[in-house]
């Protein structure tokens, strides 16, 4: 079975060649001392525990949690390995110095989350989730709960979970049932039901910040009466918060999920009985408090994705070098990857995942542009391309890695169906990176309308404009005519898109996107490749328009076709 190693040729290439990420964060004061030195020792040091503490824990994390005496136990090695992440001061990473943070960029901490999922993405829940909370509670919270909770989060000394699904509630949130009564002095009783919550509950930490979704008594009905609540399964004891109550906060464990994959993951059912929480933000406006937290999710969905590629790729190009198999035409063995079959999985595999890093790192640069740029134009423009592409990077690169997962099941054949090579449990893991955080029919749906529709495609063509500057000067002729040829189609799609229609073909036109995304993120990595090695970023870019890249052209069809159809009643 392959052991992860972390592709650091590939994070340093693209962190300081491609995007020059240290040039950019000195532009902003928050990261003045931010320098590729401290950048690749940062990233050292991650990979070490990625593939030396994390790496070894996932595949004893797939014969799942368990449920005993009302309380989840994680895998074998999951505790320790959490234990190690928070003494060794991992959580901290991205967090504020007020909070007891480090206050290092985001691009860094989702460049060592990626690594974290591609050693073991159940585990890596804890993390993932813990950063969109902090970030939540950082911009909505009262000053507070604040200062009680985030030093707790941003440490990794409680972990945190984000409750919305209800049994009758998944992608329609307006139908959440659960309820907050309120209790005088800011509290409020929370009673109800959640389904499918990660990290719900578990042994690797003293307690668990859920944040839920909920009714107070006047709400209006649908997702404008929504409100969020911080609901600890501890309360601190006598408002010490050094200390916690040793009872449980009206939270009970219901069931825990038995799952296709992910089973390392403590999926839980909670059942909340007049729980104590405190509301976050305004009344009636927790939707939009909770979508920090979501969007979050999305991005790092993105991030789960190419790490489970990573590893997908791992697996693949080893078990194709070493497996002897077939004769050449001098009747020499061969092993699987002579055949052009299997090199063409590989370099599919390759160019999905290579491209998917570009895309994540990119879009995580932006995250750190818009929060910390001085200047406020910079700070919008990163803003408009996260609320553009988060739907892209979370549905197009989880739809992508099924396809990764799926061939390096096909390089092993029987050895990949079987569970000695580790490669079906990566497959079945990855299969709900495109269902949970809003499934990719979701995000399609909100890029159309959201994004599109409401203002005729001006965010999306202001962002083409800016491809079109990068392509200039570039050698990579029929490469960049591709490009432009798709973007060409895709202006005037986009802004005479009819909305009555348009909703049937949104995923297809989610994938074009995409497609044109990848590409643009490809050729920028050519365009520095001066060696042109086989294996190198000219050679993937190249596969990747002769092969990948005319998907655009089935999906603009179908886009195109929809415009002569009948509109659904």
């Amino acid at each position: 079975m392959t052991a992860y190693r972390a592709p650091l040729t590939q994070l340093r290439y693209a962190l300081h060649e491609v995007f020059d990420v240290g040039t950019a964060l000195a532009e902003m004061p928050a990261y003045s001392g931010v320098d590729r030195a401290l950048i690749d020792q940062i990233i050292d040091e991650a990979a070490v525990f990625a593939s030396e503490v994390l790496a070894p824990t996932r595949v004893a994390g797939d014969a799942g949690c368990t449920l005993r005496d009302g309380r989840v136990f994680l895998p074998a090695g999951f505790a320790e390995a959490y234990r190690r992440f928070v003494d060794a001061g991992w959580p901290a990473l991205a967090c504020a110095g007020e909070h007891g943070g480090q206050g290092l960029p985001m691009v860094l901490g989702n460049v060592v989350l990626e690594m974290l999922n591609a050693a073991n993405p159940s585990w890596a829940m804890f993390p993932g989730i813990a950063h969109g909370a902090y970030d939540l509670l950082h911009a909505h919270a009262s000053p507070e709960l604040q200062s009680r909770y985030l030093p707790k989060i941003a440490s990794g000394e409680w972990t945190t979970s984000m409750c919305l699904t209800e049994a009758q509630a998944g992608s329609d949130l307006g139908l959440v049932r659960t309820r907050a009564e309120p209790l005088g002095g800011g509290r409020h009783a929370i009673t109800g039901a959640k389904l499918f919550i990660s990290g719900g509950d578990h042994d690797a930490a003293a307690n668990i910040v859920h944040l839920v979704l909920a009714r107070l008594p006047d709400a209006p009905p649908g997702s404008r009466g929504l409100s969020l609540f911080l609901v600890p399964r501890h309360l601190p004891a006598d408002d010490d918060d050094a200390t916690l109550a040793a009872a449980i906060n009206g939270i009970d464990v219901v069931a825990l999920e038995h799952k296709m994959g992910m089973r390392g993951s403590a999926t839980c059912a909670l059942a909340f009985d007049r729980a104590q929480g405190w509301l976050i933000g305004t009344p009636n406006r927790g939707l939009a408090c909770m979508f920090v937290m979501m969007n979050a999710a999305r991005l790092a969905v993105g991030l789960q994705s190419v790490g489970a590629g990573e590893l997908a790729c791992q697996h693949a190009l080893d078990y194709a070098q070493s497996r002897a198999q077939g004769r050449d035409a001098g009747n020499a063995a061969v092993t699987l990857s002579e055949h052009a079959d299997v090199r063409r999985m590989l370099m599919a595999q390759r160019a999905w995942t290579e491209g998917g890093r570009l895309l994540a790192i990119w879009l995580s640069l932006q995250l750190d542009i818009e929060r910390h740029h001085p200047d406020a134009a910079a700070r919008e423009h990163a803003a408009e391309v996260l609320g553009l592409l988060t739907p892209i990077a979370k549905a197009f690169l989880s739809d992508n890695v099924f396809e990764v997962a799926n061939l390096a099941l096909q390089i092993h054949g029987g050895h990949g169906y079987v569970s000695e090579h580790g490669v079906e449990q990566i497959v079945r893991d990855v299969r709900v990176f495109s269902i949970y955080e809003g499934a990719n029919g979701i995000q399609a749906l909100d890029l159309l309308a959201r994004k599109l529709l409401s203002d005729r495609g001006a965010a999306l063509g202001r962002l083409f404009d800016e491809i079109e500057s990068t392509l200039a000067g570039g050698t990579d002729h029929l490469e960049i005519a591709a490009l432009r040829d798709l973007l060409a189609v895709l202006r005037p799609l986009v802004a005479q898109l009819d909305p009555l229609r348009a909703n049937a073909v949104a995923t297809h036109l989610l994938r074009a996107l995409g497609l044109a995304f990848l590409g643009w993120m490809l050729l920028r990595a050519a365009q520095l490749d001066g060696e042109g090695r086989p294996d190198g970023p000219r050679a993937l870019m190249k596969f990747y328009f002769a092969q990948l890249f005319p998907e655009s052209a089935y999906r603009i069809a179908v886009v195109r076709g929809a415009s002569l159809q009948e509109p659904a009643t």
